[in-house]
């Protein structure tokens, strides 16, 4: 085994490189976590982190570091925030070392980073600013996938709470829980492709090259197994509170395949007043009704309570 050590992201990024590139005495892997570069003899499972945000200066911080402690390596993308995120992702990188943070206009650059990570043993779970995990869960879940859980299949799904209520003082949200809401999808298995690319925001559709065995439905529901007490990758979606310091009160954004603002670069801004963006045919309907996506698929289902003091704590 080598190690190096620093406190340079970009340095620590280029000495994996570098050691991967060796390749000699059966180097295998190579990982950069808290400050080290570890190079071992054997493909170890690693974990990486893709958040993807705009405008999200409520919870992104609260965001980010419920889910530090899980990842060896967290690349952020700001989507050209015109509220404080981008500058509460910088005061995060300074702080944590295995952050990445950068801005882009084009939300695809969130996946182009992710590319490299096909075909190794890696997990790559995506962070909204709006979505908190269990750091006490995720910490469980870290142990079991570093000994090769859940390796049988591409994804994992889990309960998920989609807030529209959260008092701060008793520790309380409530809304809708997925199931029977829609559930989403994220964390990935990137030992089970041996490419992806192609995607308008990280994690999202693109053209995936599966390794035999596995298929774009290998999936585990944890909420099948689990009760979301026990779900080790539950998350608390604040999906309809008020999210940024921009936003007038509380509302459920359009997400960015109902709006098509994956490029927020000149040429896309004009292909979207031209009304070219593409939009699938659900996506113009749901417009045209004034209803959003999650307004559609996130509020089913009886409203419930539960105690999201473990999603909040300092």
């Amino acid at each position: 085994m080598q190690l190096v050590r620093g406190s340079d992201p970009a340095a620590l990024e280029c000495a994996g490189d570098a050691l991967r590139a060796r390749g000699e005495a059966g180097l295998l892997a190579v990982h950069i976590h808290y400050g080290s570069v570890v190079a071992v003899g054997a493909e170890a499972v690693r974990i990486v982190g893709s958040v993807l945000v705009r405008n999200e200066d409520v919870f992104v911080e609260r965001a980010v570091r419920n889910a530090a402690a899980f990842c060896d390596r967290i690349h952020a993308v700001d989507h050209q925030s015109s509220d404080r995120t981008w500058e509460i992702l910088r005061g995060l990188a300074s702080e944590l070392d295995h952050l990445d943070v950068r801005r882009a206009a084009h939300a695809g650059e969130s996946h182009r980073l992710l590319e490299r990570y096909a075909g190794t043993r890696t997990w790559v779970i995506g962070v909204d600013g709006d979505e908190l995990f269990d750091p006490f869960g995720l910490a469980v879940l870290r142990e079991a996938l570093l000994g090769g859980a859940h390796a049988d299949v591409f994804r994992l799904k889990a309960h998920v709470l989609n807030c529209d209520e959260l008092d701060g003082a008793t520790g309380e949200a409530r809304g809708w829980m997925a199931p029977p809401s829609r559930p989403v999808t994220k964390l990935f298995n990137f030992a089970a492709v041996e490419a992806w690319s192609g995607c308008p925001e990280r994690l999202h559709s693109g053209t995936v090259v599966f390794r035999q065995g596995y298929d774009w439905e290998s999936r585990r529901n944890l909420f099948d197994e689990l009760r979301w007490e026990a779900d080790p990758l539950r998350c608390l979606h604040v999906c309809f509170r008020r999210r940024s310091s921009r936003d007038a009160e509380s509302e459920a954004r359009p997400s960015l395949g109902q709006t098509g603002a994956y490029d927020r670069g000149p040429l896309g801004v004009l292909k979207r007043r031209l009304g070219r963006a593409g939009l699938p045919p659900k996506m113009v309907e749901l417009n045209r009704s004034g209803r959003t996506w999650k307004q559609e698929w996130y509020a089913r289902g009886p409203r419930v309570s539960v105690d999201a003091t473990p999603f909040l704590a300092r």
